[in-house]
């Protein structure tokens, strides 16, 4: 694994790591390499389909490449079709749990990481009180330091990394 990344970030410029729907949560998709390549921040989504993710995540990669300064707080209208999506910083207690990969890659966090959160179809994102419960609970609030982090799948990872420390 660690060649193919390797690979594909010298040919691309960035690899998507792609984490499937499993028994514990639902897939999650993040960049390495753009940190390195372009000196952007890494890129991380989750709770849709991961392939869909990857494109997604090509999208704002080829955005970075373009010399496009990602940042959090912004908004980005061609990623997601007919709708905006939003950058988070990830708070760097996230890393561990989630960008493993990445942390082999660059021997040490990554330096930023933003979470690109998608909008339920009325526009209304995950941290939204108005969002439906199910749409809240399709993404973590990775802006949010974990022991702030509502309890549910998100933080499962989390409990079960703790406990083998």
């Amino acid at each position: 694994m660690d060649l193919t990344v390797i690979k594909h970030v010298q040919q691309h410029g960035w690899h998507v790591v792609m984490v499937p729907e499993d028994e514990i949560g639902p897939g999650f998709a993040y960049t390495i390499g753009l940190a390195h390549t372009y000196a952007g921040p890494e890129l991380a989504m989750f709770g849709l389909d991961v392939h869909a993710m990857h494109r997604m995540l090509d999208t704002l990669g080829e955005k970075t490449a373009a010399g496009e300064a990602l940042a959090d707080g912004q908004s980005h209208p061609d990623v997601v079709a007919g709708y905006h999506v939003a950058l988070r910083r990830v708070d760097r207690g996230w890393y561990r749990t989630f960008f493993g990969q990445a942390i082999g890659f660059y021997r040490r966090p990554p330096l930023p990481v933003l979470q690109v959160a998608w909008p339920d179809p009325d526009g209304r994102f995950h941290g939204d009180e108005q969002a439906d419960e199910r749409h809240r609970a399709s993404q973590p609030q990775l802006w949010l330091p974990p022991g702030d982090h509502p309890v549910g799948v998100w933080t499962t990872e989390l409990r079960l990394t703790d406990q083998s420390q």
